[in-house]
């Protein structure tokens, strides 16, 4: 079974698109080149992806045109734009269009290669929030994501804030399991820093409080990588 993340690679220099092709080959990406727009879109409609890099400057279709169709498609899919330019109103109209980042040529192949594994990884753990699930049981707590409404036994339900509720969902998705700072950070806060992550802790103390009426439930901390939701 091929588990290789698939990369839409739309470039019209013939022999830079093969060079970066087979560097993402060699770094265990499977690879799809194309070598102008229309192509690419055609490419883009028959097979799936999880990564586009775009070539900004190309003939028939330039890279913004081909991210506008992509995401009349899909939206969620990330896009790279690769780009022999840096005037600001690119960049500001390649983000407008729905760019996850940018590169100037040259580059350091080795900085794209980070970019798209930073990219991918927020993708999957984008994903994980976005549970459809909205109620849980867990010991003597009632808890409704939805309505924000935390219960516990025959007390009046108190109302969450909205950090405070989006963090208690994501530990009730993994309960008894590890909860990655990081998935919390980029979900709910957009950024992983310093100060976000110190806000963070404020808010699992808080969360503490709220279920500290119950001996049978915890949040442990997990030194440098997140917390997990014990439910004896």
């Amino acid at each position: 079974m091929n588990n290789k993340k698939r990369i839409l690679l739309v470039e019209d220099d013939p022999n830079f698109g093969i060079i970066l092709r087979d560097f993402l080959k060699m770094n265990e990406y499977d690879v799809i080149l194309a070598k102008n727009g229309m192509e690419g879109f055609e490419k883009f409609k028959k097979f799936e992806f999880n990564l586009c890099i775009l070539d900004v400057m190309m003939p028939y279709k330039d890279g913004f045109t081909l991210a506008t169709e992509i995401r009349s498609v899909s939206a969620d899919i990330p896009i790279i734009f690769l780009t022999a330019k840096s005037m600001k109103e690119d960049v500001l109209k390649g983000y407008k269009v729905g760019a996850d980042d940018y590169l100037k040529k040259p580059f350091d192949s080795d900085v794209l290669l980070f970019k798209i594994k930073a990219i991918l990884k927020r993708n999957k753990l984008s994903s994980v929030i976005d549970s459809e699930e909205t109620e849980f049981n867990f010991s003597s707590f009632y808890f409704n994501s939805k309505l924000r409404h935390l219960k516990y036994k025959d007390e009046s339900a108190v109302k969450l804030s909205p950090k405070e509720n989006m963090l208690l969902k994501l530990l009730l998705i993994h309960i008894n399991d590890l909860m990655p700072r990081e998935l919390a950070l980029t979900r709910i806060w957009h950024d992983d820093n310093y100060f976000t992550s110190r806000s963070m802790d404020v808010y699992i103390a808080k969360l503490r409080k709220q279920l500290q009426k119950d001996s049978k439930v915890s949040i442990n901390n997990i030194h440098g990588e997140g917390f997990r939701l014990i439910v004896e």
